[in-house]
């Protein structure tokens, strides 16, 4: 068991460091539009499925309440929380427009989505950005492997270098956790 835990914690470095390298601007230009868009009174809407969908309330808490230092709440709004819209969305329409529904409900022009899908190919995250670009969002896309479609379609794309989705959903902590800590540093 000692050898298999040194291994994936080997393997988690690693994968994380081959990250940072493929991605430092993009994680400094998604930091640089989020810190805009809280300039500018705009908000930041995260969306994801099952583990993805866990970071996105995550990091919306950092957001709203703080991170590491004391400063105003800032909004930030996981898409993924409002079980009885949800549920209606899934149940009146389609699963697939869960998260666009509601960012026609709430975004504007001027607001940021991140996107979350480790593969780069969830339905109702793609669709989600899509919705985003037709309201003048800026959309950031955190995915791994190839990226998928989540990639090609996002403004910034945020790919964790590895095909395993445990070592690419590490890899998403350490990058959400360095944008809320590039945020709070500016903004407070």
């Amino acid at each position: 068991m000692d050898s298999l835990v040194e291994q994936i914690f080997a393997e988690s470095i690693e994968r994380q460091q081959a990250t940072l390298k493929k991605n430092l601007p993009q994680i400094i230009s998604a930091a640089e539009s989020i810190i805009k868009a809280f300039k500018g009174a705009h908000k930041l809407f995260l969306c994801g499925n099952g583990g993805s969908a866990a970071d996105c309330q995550h990091i919306a808490a950092e957001f709203v309440s703080r991170f590491q230092k004391e400063r105003r709440a800032l909004p930030a709004i996981a898409l993924t929380t409002d079980t009885s819209a949800l549920t209606a969305i899934g149940n009146d329409y389609t699963f697939d427009i869960v998260f666009s529904r509601q960012l026609q409900a709430l975004g504007q022009a001027g607001d940021v989505l991140m996107a979350i899908s480790t593969s780069g190919k969830s339905k109702n995250v793609l669709e989600a950005v899509k919705q985003a670009k037709a309201i003048g969002m800026t959309t950031i896309g955190v995915t791994g492997g190839s990226g998928g479609q989540l990639a090609s379609l996002s403004d910034i794309a945020i790919v964790a270098a590895s095909s395993k989705t445990a070592r690419i959903q590490e890899s998403h902590l350490v990058i959400f956790h360095s944008i809320c800590e590039l945020v709070e540093n500016t903004l407070t």
